[in-house]
């Protein structure tokens, strides 16, 4: 009972923690106090006690957007095991299922940008989707290589992998490792793909999809940013230590901070670059598995 109740303080609470901590980072390394850790939490009550303003060529589908795309991420961290490789819902192929209920709130985002009927926004969603068409791929051929190589079809095979691996096993959980942490900046928004805190027109991605939303529907978009990147830190920590967790933020923020923006016409190269590392864990798997048919688990 006591570790269904940390998961789910893990899930809910640590990814305010988690964007405190990067917003801390950086304020460390550009030589400034920066706010509390805390401070993201305030800001999501803030938000919500404000009202919204909403355009009146919006249909249904820009108001319930942001709750059925932070719900699904919801459903999609009850799939991830969180503390001691236990997860509050597992089976065999959950990693599928994870995967396309993340891309159903991705639709609805989408969607709800390009339902008010501005041109700027439905440019980020178009932007937005081209960069999801990409990690969706990378994410599988990464996960079921895992998967194979473990001999177990779901979440519970990132950390089997680890416990009972070779060498080349583990070269292919660093390899993962590095595919998920660019996963975690692309579905994040972070630099150096995108900057949470620009409004450059020309070259803003998430937040031009969400300058129509205001109040409580913008804190729960902000949220759920947050909860994904935990998630995904989450499949991280179990590949190697729990510990990772809290060592995540801060490189994300040391990276920001050291780390300039890539121009756009460089985001693809980058997300390009995600998907090679894909195929090269793909193709030392099937090495593997080509030695040792039975995978590397001894």
């Amino acid at each position: 009972m006591l570790e269904f109740v940390l998961m789910i303080v893990l899930l809910f609470l640590f990814p305010f923690l988690f964007v405190g901590i990067i917003n801390r980072t950086k304020a460390f390394w550009g030589g400034r106090q920066g706010a509390s850790i805390f401070q993201p939490l305030y800001d999501f009550i803030k938000l919500f006690k404000k009202g919204e303003v909403i355009s009146s060529t919006t249909s249904f589908i820009f108001n319930i957007a942001p709750s059925v795309t932070f719900t699904s991420i919801i459903f999609a961290g009850l799939l991830v095991p969180l503390i001691n490789q236990k997860s509050f819902l597992s089976f065999e192929g959950d990693f599928i299922l994870f995967a396309y209920i993340l891309a159903l709130g991705k639709f609805f985002s989408l969607i709800s940008a390009m339902d008010t009927g501005s041109s700027f926004e439905g440019m980020g969603a178009s932007r937005e989707a081209g960069f999801s068409t990409l990690v969706e791929p990378a994410f599988f051929i990464t996960i079921a290589s895992i998967a194979a190589l473990s001999g177990n079809y779901s979440f519970q095979s990132l950390f089997l992998i680890f416990n009972n691996t070779g060498e080349l096993g583990i070269l292919i959980i660093l390899l993962s490792v590095l595919v998920i942490f660019m996963m975690i900046l692309v579905e994040g928004c972070r630099v150096p793909v995108d900057d949470p805190n620009t409004h450059l027109e020309l070259t803003m991605i998430h937040e031009v999809m969400v300058l129509d939303n205001s109040g409580p529907d913008l804190a729960l978009i902000n949220y759920g940013s947050a909860m994904k990147m935990v998630i995904f830190s989450a499949l991280i920590a179990n590949m190697l230590h729990p510990a990772v967790f809290l060592l995540i933020p801060i490189i994300i923020g040391t990276l920001e901070s050291t780390v300039a923006r890539f121009r756009f016409s460089r985001l693809f190269e980058f997300i390009f670059l995600m998907c090679s590392v894909s195929l090269v864990v793909l193709a030392l798997t099937m090495i593997a598995l080509y030695e040792n048919p039975v995978g590397l688990i001894k």
